[in-house]
């Protein structure tokens, strides 16, 4: 299909431009004359002038474009970069009908196996986003970095402030699960995370990450899609959003969870969000940083080793004894990326046979199960399964 409909080139200042040709620019197709064909590539980049679903942080819509400026800019990574830029999607008559045509392009992108990469505008944003997996027939999970949980309603709240809850209420429901990393304690409801913890799904608050950064990883290699607020990364390191705090991910961890994303077989597209040029210092610092997590992301995406079949001798398989229900823990540790997974099996009353699933985990929860204590990340997968 014939995507130039939806869309408007770059601004020529930006393509005309004179780039190393070691940039990423060089390594990349972009709508600037000729919209790029996108059959056949890997990811689409591509922008959303948006922010009809803010009322704090007029001004994101600029985003796209100063993105593009610092990322044209970096070098090429070690990936085969099969990478275009759409350009910017133009915005529909109203917030609904610009969702209705993201999650139209985000479709057909994944029904051509090609990664959509959205350059927001709001966040909310991300309601097209997930709407485009709603034809494909598979429940999704859904990562969402964030100080803030987004989980008002009311029709006098914004759009960018209840699109979780849009989300979680959609129909169809196509939601297997939902994990939020970074929000801050003190900027949110307690009730909103009561509501996740009764749904089973995940919430990580900043202080629990910044323990262990790397006991994330399990958690974000579950997903389908990653959606990711520029509010969750501290002002001095990303002064340009309206919401920005004086706490949260330095710009070096928020490149880490980018690199893990990237790197997890099962994402399918992503989203960054709520970059406000006109709140951004003089050097567009923060562009500079939403650039850099964007990079790290592809090269996540160019380091994707195909992990799948745990039966092969790229596994190892260790049977943990419990003293109680269940009785064995199988757990599965490659031999190559040394990550680990834990199968999780569900016998439905009156079923000849149980349902198993094979969830990412992480070495902590192995030693746990060693210990005779049922891992956390295996209660809250059975309960997603029941």
């Amino acid at each position: 299909m014939d995507l130039t409909i939806f869309f408007s080139p770059i601004d020529e200042s930006i393509y005309t431009k004179s780039y190393p040709s070691n940039s990423f620019f060089k390594s990349i197709k972009v709508y600037g004359d000729k919209m790029p064909n996108f059959q056949g590539v890997d990811i689409a980049l591509f922008g959303v002038k948006e922010e009809r679903g803010t009322t704090s942080n007029t001004g994101c819509s600029k985003g796209p474009d100063e993105i593009r400026k610092k990322l044209y800019n970096l070098k090429k990574g070690n990936g085969a970069n099969r990478i275009v830029d759409l350009g910017n999607l133009n915005p529909g008559i109203d917030l609904d009908e610009t969702y209705v045509r993201i999650s139209e392009v985000c479709r057909i992108l994944l029904e051509n196996n090609v990664m959509p990469l959205l350059l927001g505008g709001s966040h909310d944003l991300d309601y097209g986003q997930y709407r485009g997996y709603e034809e494909m027939e598979k429940l999704i999970s859904l990562l969402n970095i964030d100080a803030f949980l987004d989980l008002e309603d009311g029709k006098e709240t914004p759009a960018a402030s209840q699109h979780i809850h849009r989300i979680l209420l959609h129909e169809p429901n196509y939601l297997l699960s939902y994990t939020h990393l970074a929000h801050q304690l003190y900027l949110i409801d307690p009730l909103s995370v009561s509501v996740l913890e009764k749904l089973y799904f995940e919430a990580f608050r900043i202080g629990q990450m910044r323990n262990n950064l790397a006991e994330m990883e399990p958690a974000i290699r579950n997903a389908d899609l990653l959606s990711f607020d520029v509010t969750a990364i501290r002002s001095s390191d990303a002064p340009g959003n309206a919401n920005a705090q004086p706490f949260g991910l330095t710009g070096e961890e928020a490149c880490q969870l980018c690199w893990y994303a990237g790197m997890n077989e099962k994402l399918s597209s992503a989203g960054f969000y709520e970059y406000n040029p006109d709140r951004d210092d003089p050097n567009k610092k923060t562009a500079a940083v939403v650039a850099t997590m964007i990079w790290y992301f592809i090269e996540g995406f160019y380091h994707r080793k195909n992990e799948h079949n745990f039966k092969s001798n790229d596994f190892l398989k260790y049977v943990v004894s419990m003293p109680a229900e269940p009785e064995t823990l199988a757990f599965y540790k490659s031999k190559v990326t040394e990550k680990w997974w834990m199968e999780v099996a569900y016998h439905k009353p009156g079923a000849r046979y149980a349902r198993n699933s094979i969830v990412p985990c992480s070495y902590t929860d192995y030693q746990t199960a060693t210990k005779g204590e049922v891992p956390e990340r295996y209660i809250s997968t059975l309960a997603k399964l029941i």
